[in-house]
């Protein structure tokens, strides 16, 4: 199945995005999934990132099995997410960390290069 975002309903506390399922057949099937603008910045979530969670949530629990129509992103989820990104940030650093400088050429005491012919 596939998920597309229609909209969203902004709220001070939640934010609640609505989205079509659409089946192999065709069929559009609507589904809202809740997330709690509070508890994401505790995992440090952006905003922008909720429309690909929530659509992640749906894929998931769709392969397990039948799936609701309205979910909520629980705080479980937003750590996993968490952990992945801090594991992304960290493997980003070590390949950061691999990278050789070209050594650098020793400066004339002019601060110019020697130029010789």
């Amino acid at each position: 199945m596939q998920f597309a975002l229609t909209g969203f309903t902004p709220d001070s506390k939640f934010r609640v995005f609505a989205f079509q399922g659409i089946g192999a057949d065709q069929k559009r099937t609507p589904y809202t999934v809740t997330a709690d603008l509070s508890r994401i910045r505790i995992y440090g979530i952006m905003v922008q990132d909720l429309p690909l969670l929530c659509v992640a949530l749906l894929e998931q629990r769709s392969a397990a099995g039948p799936l609701q129509t309205s979910l909520t992103l629980s705080e479980a989820d937003m750590q996993v997410y968490a952990d992945h990104r801090a594991a992304d940030r960290a493997e980003a650093d070590r390949r950061k960390s691999l990278r050789k400088t070209p050594p650098r050429r020793p400066a004339t005491e002019a601060g110019r290069m020697e130029i010789t012919q």
